[in-house]
């Protein structure tokens, strides 16, 4: 019995620490984000965070899990008749987190290596973003796609990607606009 009350603490723990990591990482950007001031917030040491997450990494991979799952992603996009409008409410709900978007740039670069710790994460989150985006577009009859909804959906993650670098170089990126002015060209609303 004692042993499944460690259990609950743990998790409990590992909760706080990904709550507090975003809020941080959210507050003073990934830059500025130290385990120290991580640890510091939740009443711990560097160390005890390396308990819980094993690496750095690690534990910035399970911030954007978490991150992901407060914003429900995957269903804003899946279940719209227009994927457009939960694609567009993703990137700017994004512009409002500058600190989790830096933090989601630099940890992709890094995953492009099979042994980071966030490599499966994005080729997991990749996945179901295409997938939910050309499911999207498959049901709605009200646009006339130039491309087939899985070509249409992986340039529409390409270009929101890649309009993130831009936008954090230079924060007047309107990457929202941007988005919905690429989807109303390629996939143009019938007659």
């Amino acid at each position: 019995m004692a042993q499944r009350g460690s259990y609950a603490k743990g998790v409990a723990r590992r909760e706080e620490i990904l709550e507090s990591a975003l809020e941080v990482i959210g507050r003073d950007g990934y830059q500025n984000a130290s385990l120290k001031q991580i640890a510091h917030m939740v009443g711990v040491t560097p160390a005890a965070l390396l308990h819980y997450f094993g690496s750095k990494e690690e534990l910035f991979t399970e911030v954007l899990r978490k991150r992901d799952e407060h914003d429900g992603m995957d269903p804003r996009l899946a279940d719209l008749a227009d994927p457009r409008e939960g694609l567009i409410d993703v990137i700017r709900h994004n512009a409002e987190v500058p600190g989790l978007v830096e933090l989601f740039s630099r940890l992709a670069v890094d995953a492009v290596d099979p042994e980071h710790p966030a490599h499966s994460y994005f080729l997991e989150r990749s996945e179901r973003l295409r997938e939910a985006v050309a499911a999207g577009l498959h049901r709605d009859s009200t646009r006339e796609p130039a491309l087939d909804p899985d070509t249409m959906a992986r340039v529409l993650q390409a270009v929101a990607d890649g309009l993130q670098l831009q936008w954090m170089i230079d924060p007047t990126v309107d990457m929202a606009d941007i988005v919905e002015r690429l989807i109303d060209a390629l996939a143009p609303r019938r007659g």
